[in-house]
């Protein structure tokens, strides 16, 4: 392919002449990719039989980044060792429930305090109101 066969439409380019469909390597959605606890042990013990320079050729040919290895070794390594359920995203449906109830009775309480509140003034009124009374007599 050579610049001559491609044609300046605005920004961007169209495809070479005679090209085909089929050539496109680009899937038409994209999708995460998901890889097995069997693949991961075998592309980490691959790599650590690596000798120099040998990780980027195992990379490239699995068509992965060096930010994977590192994540799954630490997950080997047993750093990350916390349940699904320990995260936040990830709570059973009693703890929601709980959750639920916490903050149901932490208004309720707030609501009393708010009536002790109004109590006492109303108290602190009707003694002056009272004084008042006693001192105009």
């Amino acid at each position: 392919m050579q610049v001559s066969d491609l044609r300046v439409v605005g920004v961007e380019f169209e495809a070479p002449v005679g090209a085909r469909a089929k050539d496109v390597e680009v899937a038409a959605v994209a999708r995460r990719r998901r890889f097995g606890a069997e693949y991961k042990r075998r592309i980490l013990a691959e790599a650590d039989r690596a000798g120099p320079g040998e990780i980027g050729l195992i990379l490239r040919r699995e068509g992965l980044y060096s930010s994977h290895l590192s994540n799954w070794r630490r997950g080997r390594s047993g750093m990350a060792k916390r349940k699904k359920s320990e995260k936040s995203g990830n709570r059973s449906a009693e703890e929601k429930r709980q959750a639920k109830e916490i903050a149901k009775l932490k208004l309720k309480l707030a609501k009393a305090e708010a009536m002790l509140d109004l109590q006492k003034k109303a108290a602190a009124i009707w003694d002056l109101a009272a004084e008042k009374s006693e001192t105009d007599s």
